[in-house]
């Protein structure tokens, strides 16, 4: 049975779900943005252990745990930075969805929220990034029975709503 796929508005590091998705950097070090956010919530002992993993490739994702968050673990997804759209950015995007939650079935996650990667700081555009995010989720073979887009704004919930349909 498919993932049922929702979108809310809210602050990702409070979510209750098995697990949630950083959008990371490929140093899985700690950023601005929604990466920062995940880093001071889940507490000092994220850094050492992403330091552990060595680094992530674009298009990958890699499992900490959660530490201090709600969630029981965080899937570190390195998505791409916008280059104007030819230099493979949507295969790569596709794969960090892709990829978290393969990491996601690994851990046996059931519950996943992921943020709207490489919209930021990475200047992914919302409109095009969201359609490939829906479609990868939605066509995904997977274990995980709820995906939650989780929304910073309003533009960007209204964006995942189209996309869902709703």
């Amino acid at each position: 049975m498919a993932a049922a796929l929702e979108a809310a508005q809210g602050d990702i590091t409070r979510e209750a779900v098995d697990a949630i998705v950083n959008a990371a950097n490929s140093g899985l070090a700690r950023g601005g943005g929604v990466c920062g956010a995940i880093f001071s919530a889940a507490g000092p002992e994220l850094d050492g252990a992403c330091a552990e993993l060595g680094g992530c490739p674009t298009g990958d994702a890699k499992a900490t745990p959660g530490f201090r968050l709600p969630a029981r673990w965080i899937i570190h997804a390195v998505g791409p930075v916008w280059h104007g759209g030819d230099s493979a950015e949507p295969e790569l995007l596709a794969s960090a969805y892709r990829r978290s939650l393969a990491v996601a079935d690994e851990i046996g996650a059931r519950s996943v929220a992921f943020p709207a990667i490489s919209t930021g700081i990475y200047g992914y555009p919302l409109d095009a990034a969201t359609a490939i995010a829906v479609r990868t989720c939605r066509d995904a073979e997977t274990d995980v029975d709820l995906i939650r887009f989780v929304c910073f704004d309003d533009k960007t919930l209204r964006t995942y709503q189209l996309a869902l349909g709703k």
